[in-house]
């Protein structure tokens, strides 16, 4: 019991203080959530504690129910594939956004050093060798982090220098999962060290303690026993981050992350408990089996169909045991009967409890039911709200891993190519403005997706006629793609039609290279504008 609650006891027993106590006690929040004499309150059980003691204390249960969950449920692995894919889908790509106006450069500068830098950092990030373990590109190392980051509440990632052959940069990332950051077995009293993290007088992370081997390894897979290594979360003398701890912050001076799944464990368990006792129930209801009693002292069912092969029964040991086969026949002994249980399955009831389990799920996950289940049966508005609405999930997800992942690793990337000389960047290491300035970027992912593809091309046309978007931002909204890169391969195309189209004396060839033609075209497309952006605004009516 909290010493404040002793005290409180204490008071009450004295009978002078009592009326003034149960006034105090019943003010305020008293009378509502923190009642203590509501009949609907008293059985409710609550131990809150520091983000210490709520989350590091039950983390180790938290990250194996959570990966048994993905493992094993279907539900569960669907939400965080889910996520993941609308989220990170192939991999954020890079679109350098650096300060030209700060660094003093023209915008056509500008636009030749970003090219130049995108098609250079491409070296590096799509090939296996950016990773430590030579197994997943860039893009593919963004999806596992956030996958584990979801599924174990965290993720650590170390920033190796390592030298290969045939390579040309040297940086290369590490992951590292939740649980090899753990306690170290002998702690030194003077540090602030839990959950493998040290930290200062401000809460601030100091150092991580990395196993060498996985702590959940049998003994068999090590090949010495497990040991300890204190990595400095900067360098001394550089500042130099030297791991990166990705997780979702809940609570302030919070050490370790939680699963995305621990507010719905048990919901999902359960789920999937009662989704596989449907499914054995329709098995069984569905099976066919005759039950014969003879006279004799054994039932001859030879003629009346297929018994259970030998091979098929998993009870044989069991010599009270009855199996239920296909269409098979099972003779009984003298004096035994069977009563049999019609367990009535399907159930017609089960998919709209499932869904309505599915709801709270949903929303605690930042995922509509309909994204959940992948189940489309309502209307075109509220099929559009709910994308919407999880579209802000995913948005919210994409900017917190390009701000913790890729931004951080893409820096020291671009402080080694600056330091090999194949990017050129005057006072990046004199000044940590100058320095944001030339590694500024910004992050795309996989497009939205449209569910009115003409519609929404109309809608974005609009806000970039009156300047409410860019045509960067449409662009990489609608298809990922990158403008510019789009805008060259259409100025290619042009420049194909007018000087290279086939020559023809049809006037209705739209391909015909002569101006009446093209400006035909040019008519045909304002029409197809006008109109689209009329429908637009006949269906916000």
């Amino acid at each position: 019991m909290k010493l404040a609650d002793r005290a409180r006891l204490a008071l009450r027993s004295l009978p002078a203080l009592r009326g003034l106590v149960g006034a105090v006690t019943n003010s305020g929040y008293g009378q509502y959530g923190a009642s203590r004499g509501r009949k609907s309150l008293i059985g409710w059980l609550f131990n809150g504690g520091s983000p210490d003691e709520d989350i590091v204390e039950h983390i180790d249960v938290l990250r194996q129910r959570a990966r048994d969950l993905y493992m094993g449920t279907p539900l569960a692995t669907g939400a965080l594939d889910t996520l993941v894919t609308n989220a990170v889908g192939p991999g954020l790509k890079l679109s350098a956004q650096i300060d030209a106006d700060f660094l003093g450069l023209t915008d056509e500068q500008a636009d030749e050093w970003e090219r130049n830098v995108e098609r250079e950092f491409g070296l590096w990030a799509d090939s296996p060798a950016c990773d430590a373990t030579r197994m997943c590109n860039f893009g593919q190392l963004q999806a596992l982090a956030l996958l584990s980051t979801l599924m174990s509440g965290d993720v650590f990632a170390v920033l190796p220098m390592m030298k290969r052959r045939g390579t040309i940069y040297d940086l290369r990332v590490h992951l590292i999962e939740a649980d090899r950051v753990c306690d170290p077995t002998i702690v030194d009293s003077k540090l602030n060290i839990l959950g493998g993290v040290e930290v200062g007088s401000y809460g601030e992370p100091v150092a991580y303690y990395v196993t060498r081997y996985h702590p959940l390894a049998s003994v068999s897979y090590r090949t010495l026993a497990n040991d300890w290594k204190r990595v400095p979360a900067y360098g001394t003398a550089s500042g130099r981050r030297n791991i990166l701890h990705l997780m979702v912050h809940q609570r302030p001076e919070q050490r370790r992350g939680v699963p995305v799944l621990a507010p719905v464990i048990e919901s999902l368990k359960q789920l999937g408990r009662y989704h596989d006792a449907e499914l054995q129930a329709a098995v069984v209801s569905a099976m066919l089996t005759v039950f014969i009693t003879s006279a004799g002292t054994t039932a001859d069912a030879s003629t009346l169909g297929q018994s259970i092969d030998p091979d098929e029964r998993v009870d044989t040991a069991d010599l009270n045991s009855v199996e239920l086969g296909n269409g098979a026949v099972v003779g009984l002994a003298p004096g035994e009967s069977v009563n049999a249980v019609n367990p009535g399955r399907p159930n017609p009831a089960f998919d709209q409890f499932v869904r309505a389990i599915c709801v709270p799920i949903g929303s605690a996950l930042g995922i509509p039911y309909e994204l959940l289940l992948k189940h489309f049966t309502s209307s075109y508005t509220a099929a559009r709200a709910a994308f919407l609405e999880f579209w802000k999930t995913v948005k919210t997800r994409r900017a917190w891993l390009a701000a913790g992942f890729c931004q951080p690793i893409y820096d020291e990337w671009l402080a080694e190519a600056v330091a090999r000389g194949r990017v050129s960047c005057p006072g990046f290491f004199d000044d940590l403005a100058v320095r944001a300035a030339w590694s500024s970027a910004e992050w795309h992912g996989p497009a939205q997706g449209q569910i009115n593809e003409k519609v929404e091309a109309a809608a974005a046309n609009d806000r970039v006629q009156f300047g409410f978007s860019t045509m960067t931002q449409e662009t990489a909204g609608l298809t990922g793609g990158n403008w510019d890169q789009v805008n060259r391969a259409r100025r290619r195309e042009m420049a194909k039609q007018v000087s290279g189209g086939p020559s023809t004396d049809n006037p209705d060839d739209p391909t015909q290279a002569k101006p009446e033609n093209l400006q035909r075209a040019a008519r045909m497309l304002a029409s197809a504008n006008e109109a689209n952006s009329m429908a637009a605004r006949l269906l916000q009516e």
